[in-house]
């Protein structure tokens, strides 16, 4: 295979249907809006597409499968009857679907469903991997596939992986419930840009992502196993020139002219959808009886064309669906109907895209209210088709695209007196309000076609990587130790920053629990005896708790960010022109939010004020934060001071104090030939700014920094530090 870099897209189904005729297998191409804007990838150069060709194929004729696909640059998966069982019906079906459409009193926690779906991921990923070179990018898609970035990642831990999600994501509350929810947010941690159709999916995920994994969370950025994640919202679109063309197609224009003939002055209103659950066409259904009920001057002018295409019908809980469908679609018509005029043509059929297309620009209104859909293209092409600018979309408030097309008559689906409402103001509607709106409308579904998506996502992926390694920071291997410890033995002169929570010791739930132990003391003991070296404990703790950890040790002290001073036979100094004036105003404020937020305390230094909320309930201790910053924050810029977020805490601090100048100063007409700086959070990154770029300067707990290297924990630095003193 070649090695030039390739795209790689994984789905559960791959985009062509295969079909059995004669004995021979036939490739035709989907119509599906994912196979349609993936197209222009795969089809090029060498990328591939990876995917279940849509039937079992027998051993004896897989070669035969693969080759044909391979002509198209399609990779077959292929599964058992069992696996899309179990995997496919049951747990991305029965489970996922439901739970993420909000719907969770029809999903089987199933433990078999969960052995298929993890077995059937892995099965992925051993196709991608037969097929993977260096340099590629991956691309995953959808809900049944959420376990294959993590495992993907887990081989090959450098590879760049984009993942979208097709479905709505759930509020935490409802995810919570799925009983695997860690595996699943672990899978998808393994994607470098996570993608999804509405930002408020993005927060639902970004949300449980925060509470479910050891992520940290920062907008919409993840930190997760020193790898920042970007979590965005991409809203998908369609090709919007194709349904544009296919008006202008001569057997398109047939149907139109033979439904205009049958029509006669008939206003129309077009739905479509798959069967299921989430569509709300019960609701549709009892909207259009309660208006012809309510309003019996629309009796015989009215006609709902009610598409359906099948699905899942031989599912229970989609064939009771299907026989309510009928049986009140059977009512309406036999209740309201006349001799020359049905209220309802109802189809339950899949159609061509040609068919579909008269229908989409002769129909007067086109209805789409799902109860939760993730996008909804329907909506979308409906507006593409609308050639002559009139037409009225209604449309769902639970749609994805009622994000982007404001411009439609947006409804509650639950709330079927307003929905028959917006129908009548639909009927009514002024051709000149028709045309305003669906200008508008054609305008951002051209803009915002499927390429540009396509583009769009793609684009951000290369840049995330790009980001990623540019904040990499090396670790600090045994290689890197055997540089730093040579050139320490060398040296005549040594200066070592130390800080201490989260460097020199665990980070602790309870401030007052984090004290050195013996271990700790004999190897700041080891470091103190040479004369050669300097030592500067510079922590954002209290003098007064420095001094009482390590004033019997021959160290310089550093305490509250720089704004105390210790040099080791001196006393403590504070930095000059300090006030601390404006901290009964700050504290004040925080008090009023300490006593709102159970599990929160302000700690009070000389010079500064920290709140902090370690023990507080996860996402309360979040918002809190961000009440307080926003309600602080012109106080802070008038005062000259600086409000500083770290780890679980918020420091108010006068603007002078800073880790990196109190550094500086200590080194003020010094020039050792040896420095090294260790240190945990953003504090730390100004003495790794403020220090010369020879100086050792290694990050603690993560790999972004702009520090030089990066140790993983404290017991790293704890065995870095005893390497130096061998």
């Amino acid at each position: 295979m070649s090695t030039i870099n390739k795209t790689i897209i994984i789905s559960n189904r791959l985009p062509v249907k295969i079909t059995e005729e004669n004995g021979e297998y036939q490739l035709s191409t989907s119509e599906g809006g994912l196979a349609t804007g993936l197209g222009s990838v795969y089809k090029e150069g060498n990328n591939i597409w990876i995917g279940w060709p849509g039937i079992e194929v027998p051993d004896e004729r897989k070669p035969e499968v693969i080759k044909k696909l391979a002509a198209h640059n399609l990779i077959p998966v292929f599964l058992t009857a069992e696996e899309i069982n179990f995997y496919y019906e049951g747990f991305s079906n029965e489970i996922l679907w439901p739970v993420f459409h909000y719907l969770v009193t029809y999903a089987k926690f199933d433990e078999v469903y969960w052995g298929f779906y993890r077995s059937v991921n892995e099965k992925f990923r051993d196709t991608l991997l037969d097929n993977l070179n260096t340099g590629d990018t991956i691309w995953v898609h959808d809900y049944q596939l959420l376990l294959l970035p993590c495992l993907i990642r887990f081989e090959q831990p450098d590879v760049t992986i984009g993942f979208f999600q097709h479905i709505p994501f759930p509020s935490f509350e409802i995810f919570r419930l799925i009983p695997w929810r860690e595996q699943l947010i672990e899978g998808m941690l393994g994607a470098d840009l996570l993608g999804f159709h509405t930002f408020d999916d993005a927060r639902h995920f970004l949300s449980a992502a925060s509470r479910l994994s050891s992520s940290n969370l920062s907008d919409n950025v993840l930190v997760y196993k020193n790898r920042q994640i970007v979590v965005e919202a991409f809203p998908m679109g369609i090709d919007s020139d194709k349904f544009e063309e296919l008006t202008r197609n001569e057997k398109v224009a047939k149907y139109v002219t033979s439904f205009k003939a049958s029509l006669k002055n008939l206003k129309t209103i077009l739905t479509i959808d798959r069967l299921d659950y989430s569509k709300g066409i019960l609701q549709r259904l009892q909207t259009f009886e309660l208006l012809l009920e309510k309003h019996p001057e629309y009796i015989g002018k009215l006609a709902l064309y009610m598409v359906v295409v099948p699905s899942r019908d031989t599912v229970p809980k989609y064939k009771e669906l299907k026989d309510q469908i009928d049986q009140v679609v059977g009512n309406i018509n036999a209740r309201f109907r006349t001799i020359n005029w049905v209220p309802i043509h109802y189809f339950y059929r899949s159609f061509s895209i040609e068919f579909l297309s008269a229908i989409y620009s002769t129909a007067d209104i086109c209805l789409v209210t799902p109860m939760r859909d993730g996008m909804n293209l329907v909506s979308k092409e409906y507006v593409a088709s609308r050639t002559n600018e009139d037409g009225v979309l209604i449309l769902s408030e639970m749609a994805g695209a009622s994000k982007e097309l404001n411009d439609a008559l947006i409804v509650n689906p639950n709330n079927i007196v307003d929905t028959m409402e917006t129908i009548i103001k639909a009927i009514n509607m002024p051709l000149e309000e028709q045309i305003t709106r669906m200008k508008s409308m054609r305008a951002i579904v051209r803009k915002f076609n499927v390429h540009r998506w396509v583009k769009n996502f793609m684009d951000k992926l290369s840049e995330v990587k790009s980001k990623q390694e540019s904040l990499l920071t090396k670790h600090a291997n045994i290689a890197v130790r055997m540089q730093i410890a040579n050139d320490y033995a060398k040296a005549k002169e040594r200066y070592l920053f130390l800080d201490y929570d989260g460097t020199l010791v665990p980070f602790h739930g309870d401030i007052e629990k984090a004290a050195p132990n013996e271990e700790l003391y004999a190897i700041l003991k080891q470091l103190t005896i040479d004369p050669l070296n300097r030592i500067i404990i510079i922590s954002g703790r209290k003098y007064q708790t420095l001094q009482q950890w390590f004033g019997h040790l021959k160290l310089d002290m550093i305490a509250e960010h720089g704004a105390w001073q210790k040099y080791q036979d001196s006393e403590w100094k504070a930095l000059p022109l300090l006030t601390d004036k404006w901290k009964q105003e700050v504290k004040t404020v925080l008090d009023t939010y300490t006593d709102r937020t159970p599990g929160s305390f302000v700690e009070e230094k000389s010079y500064s004020l920290v709140w902090h909320y370690r023990k507080v309930e996860e996402g309360l201790g979040e918002l809190r934060k961000n009440e307080i910053i926003n309600h602080l924050r012109v106080f802070i810029a008038d005062k000259g001071l600086q409000m500083m977020p770290g780890n679980k805490v918020i420091e108010f601090k006068n603007i002078e104090v800073n880790k990196g100048k109190a550094a500086q100063n200590w080194l003020y007409n010094n020039n050792p030939d040896f420095v090294l700086a260790l240190g945990d959070d953003h504090t730390d990154e100004d003495i790794f700014k403020a220090l010369s770029p020879e100086a050792y300067t290694i990050k603690v707990g993560s790999n972004i920094s702009v520090a030089r290297y990066y140790l993983k924990d404290y017991r790293e630095v704890r065995e870095l530090l005893r390497e130096l003193v061998q």
